[in-house]
């Protein structure tokens, strides 16, 4: 879908992501793929993203990337670092980078690593602007069960985006349980919308949000016997319990702006990435619901991807020889900003104040894992429920 034009933003959200792996034992070989540039849609539009890789990744040259090393740390964090023209244009905004579009059309990265490492540093950053969505019609959708039916196989029927989604994945397969899950509010003549939101109330009611209780491998069959989880796995059970009696849905990853305390200071890096589901209507096309947190999607939300479930969208994933299995620390900072900020022709008088605040969010790499590391821990606590 392309951006919506003549519409007002009513959002502008800075995004910063940063996952790092730091290995005991060298790694020598490595190949990654990386969902991590947002998809432009209906109601977002993405502007000014980068995508800085530590060590640079195999095809850049490493005398301009020495060159341009503190340059685009500088633009990452939104300066205006004086770069040159023909440089930057040669690698930016992700050098060393192989981008193309998957079979649902979101940007996915490539990226390789020939040289011994022990270190790796994924950073992506960007402006989303939100645009508000309209307000939904629950009951003026059509019956639950005259969607199924036109969603069932039929030989010769045209291609239809939400015969994809409806059939099971290996995160959200079909299965009796999930079924009888949504059979609780997808009663005889429901209309579709509003079971698809008593079922969002449902999972966020039955579910206990816990971190670590699951990992990124649990299916939402295993979830559902649970009952606790991230929101990864409140969206894989509310998808599979939606495909479970023959209705489309899809999985979302993305970003959630989150609230600090009253009176605390919003902590950089305690964002995170989040999930949610999307279901399809024939009213109302695609409909953004978030289980975790009860909510329709809106301009708080970040949508960077969506497919089947989060094995088609992870945000980075690959294969190493060498290293030892660390564990990822991933830190992403989600904050509002007004279009003076977003737009760097119209602060130039703001220069000094925004280097001195962008030097004290920049600290080496060290003090910066340590601060991420205490802002996840903060995040959990503070922050709105169903960042993970």
């Amino acid at each position: 879908m392309s951006a919506v034009t003549g519409q007002a933003v009513a959002r502008t959200l800075r995004v910063h992501h940063e996952t790092r792996y730091d290995h005991d034992q060298p790694v020598e070989l490595a190949h990654h793929v990386a969902y991590l540039r947002p998809r432009d849609t209906e109601f977002q539009r993405v502007r000014d993203w980068s995508l800085h890789i530590s060590p640079w990744p195999d095809g850049v040259d490493a005398q301009a990337a020495a060159r341009l090393e503190h340059e685009l740390e500088d633009a990452a964090h939104g300066q205006l670092a004086p770069v040159d023209a023909a440089l930057r244009e040669a690698l930016d905004p992700a050098p060393g980078v192989q981008l193309s579009v998957d079979p649902w059309g979101n940007w996915r990265a490539v990226f390789s690593h020939s040289r011994v490492h022990r270190r790796l540093i994924v950073r992506a950053s960007f402006l989303a602007e939100l645009k508000s969505q309209p307000g939904l019609r629950p009951h003026a959708s059509p019956a639950w069960e005259r969607v199924a039916q036109r969603l069932r196989y039929q030989p010769g029927q045209a291609f239809d985006e939400a015969l994809e989604f409806m059939l099971p994945s290996w995160f959200a397969p079909r299965d009796a349980a999930l079924a009888r899950l949504a059979g609780e509010v997808f009663l005889p003549g429901t209309p579709l919308l509003s079971g698809a939101l008593a079922l969002m109330h449902l999972v966020h009611r039955r579910f206990e949000y816990r971190p670590a209780a699951t990992s990124v491998a649990t299916r939402a069959t295993d979830a559902l016997a649970q009952r606790r989880g991230v929101c990864q796995d409140f969206a894989h059970v509310m998808i599979g319990a939606m495909r479970s009696i023959g209705l489309a849905a899809r999985y979302v990853s993305g970003y959630l702006l989150t609230q600090p305390p009253p009176g605390q200071p919003r902590l950089v890096g305690a964002d995170a990435s989040h999930a949610w589901v999307a279901v399809w209507c024939p009213l109302h096309g695609w409909v953004a619901l978030d289980p975790t947190n009860a909510v329709a999607a809106g301009t708080d939300h970040v949508t960077l991807a969506w497919g089947r479930d989060y094995g088609d969208v992870a945000p980075l994933r690959g294969v190493i020889r060498g290293g030892d299995g660390a564990v990822p620390r991933v830190s992403v900072t989600v904050e509002p900003i007004d279009e003076e900020d977003a737009d760097p022709a119209r602060r130039p008088d703001k220069a000094g104040k925004a280097d001195k605040a962008d030097k004290a969010d920049r600290p080496d790499s060290t003090e910066k894992a340590e601060k991420a590391e205490k802002a996840e821990k903060a995040a959990l606590s503070a922050s709105a429920r169903g960042a993970d």
